[in-house]
């Protein structure tokens, strides 16, 4: 397949979703016409309407716990295949996974020296 070919093709699947997406937002409009309410626009939690104001900050003690949950994530992640290739490969892919643990070890430690798991 040639460079022409090939971006033909990707101009093609783009006109193909600009026109899906054309498609179904007029078939969904069509469907069903919009009613304005004075409700649909108010913040609500639970049928309860909101006291506090909706796009409130959060405070950075949980970004902490973002970046740790990101962390074990990534390891996870990363366990999966490596679980797969571990017969193949031997003892070269558990070096690598302890280094790989080990430095998510010294994350959770700093983690914990920093004070980002006690509860406040």
């Amino acid at each position: 397949m040639s460079l022409l070919e090939q971006y033909a093709l990707l101009l093609a699947l783009a006109i193909g979703i600009v026109g899906s997406v054309f498609c179904l937002y007029t078939l969904a409009r069509a469907i069903g016409p919009t009613r304005k309410e004075s409700g649909k626009d108010v913040p609500a939690s639970s049928g309860v309407l909101s006291r506090d104001p909706v796009w409130g900050r959060y405070h950075a003690r949980y970004y902490g716990y973002a970046l740790l949950f990101l962390a074990f994530d990534m390891e996870m992640a990363f366990m999966y295949p490596w679980a797969v290739v571990y017969k193949e490969v031997g003892m070269v892919a558990l070096l690598d996974m302890g280094v790989f643990l080990a430095i998510l070890f010294l994350g959770l430690l700093y983690g914990w020296s920093q004070g980002a798991f006690r509860r406040q």
